[in-house]
């Protein structure tokens, strides 16, 4: 229970405060009749992304669904902003919802006003995120990274004001020591948290690929992986795409090939192959508009 009490002083507190709501001072000449806590409608060209948001990529298909929603029920949800100057707002939570609403073609949006200084926006932004939005692991231990050495936070203070152990938070930092390339296996859903922290104590730069390349191949678990690592034979699951008792292990070349179709394309890539070279390549859509683009992408 504390330690959820000592988030709120991060985020919570600060935005039930009355004076951190620019409506307590001249609200009349600026929102006419507003109180402290209302909401207000604000045109979305008035509004610009906050550069402190950790999350730098938004799952289209997602974007869309969420768009969809919004066009049938509205922003349910207000956003959270604050004044930048004459008729400018920048967000301080809800970019999702931000550019879903843009997506939709929505004019304005509900917004709370807030005033918030740059050390506190960066604090609000990512604690807001790390607890409220769906971040792969690397953008947590980013997020993490970032508010020990922005906002001068030790690990310790950190999970106390997350509600986080000190091993928590410590196993996100360490996955920013992996190699670009497990990193961006992470970030593209190709592997687990799981499969990364296994990775982290498996050897050098070199090795830790290597090992990247044998799970894709064979489709390992954690265990799996695990006991490769330990040197034991590896059990490997079941793979998701039927395969032929002839499939053959791809080339290091294919593997990477198959990593940047899949981040260029931002969705999954299947290759399989035998001994002779034959095989097939499945490329996942979730949309029609999402196969559009890949085919946009592609031509």
């Amino acid at each position: 229970m504390s330690k959820k009490r000592a988030l709120g002083k991060g985020l919570s507190a600060l935005l039930e405060s009355a004076s951190s709501d620019i409506t307590t001072s001249n609200s009349e000449a600026l929102h006419g009749s507003q109180t402290v806590g209302s909401i207000s409608s604000i045109l979305i060209s008035q509004i610009e992304a906050n550069p402190f948001n950790p999350r730098t990529h938004f799952e289209k298909h997602a974007l869309e669904e969420l768009a969809t929603s919004i066009g049938e029920h509205g922003v349910i949800q207000p956003l959270t902003v604050r004044k930048l100057g004459r008729d400018k707002y920048q967000i301080i939570s809800g970019e999702r919802r931000f550019r879903a609403s843009q997506l939709t073609g929505l004019v304005e949006v509900p917004c709370y006003i807030r005033i918030a200084n740059d050390s506190t926006m960066l604090e609000m932004a990512l604690v807001e995120n790390i607890q409220r939005e769906d971040l792969n692991a690397i953008e947590v231990g980013l997020s993490y990274q970032r508010l020990i050495d922005e906002c001068d936070f030790t690990q310790e203070k950190l999970g106390e004001k997350l509600g986080k152990s000190r091993s928590n938070i410590a196993n996100y930092l360490r996955l920013l020591k992996l190699p670009i390339k497990v990193q961006v296996a992470v970030r593209e859903g190709l592997i687990s948290m799981g499969h990364a922290r296994a990775l982290v104590s498996a050897g050098d730069e070199s090795k830790q690929e290597d090992l990247l390349t044998t799970v894709l191949t064979d489709n390992l678990s954690v265990r799996g992986l695990e006991d490769l690592i330990k040197g034991e034979k590896p059990e490997s699951k079941p793979k998701p795409i039927s395969p032929s008792p002839t499939d053959y292990p791809l080339s290091n070349d294919t593997v990477n090939f198959k990593l940047n179709l899949a981040k260029k394309l931002n969705t999954k890539v299947e290759i399989k192959a035998n001994n002779k070279g034959v095989g097939k390549m499945v490329i996942n859509f979730k949309s029609q508009a999402e196969l559009d683009k890949i085919m946009e992408l592609l031509g």
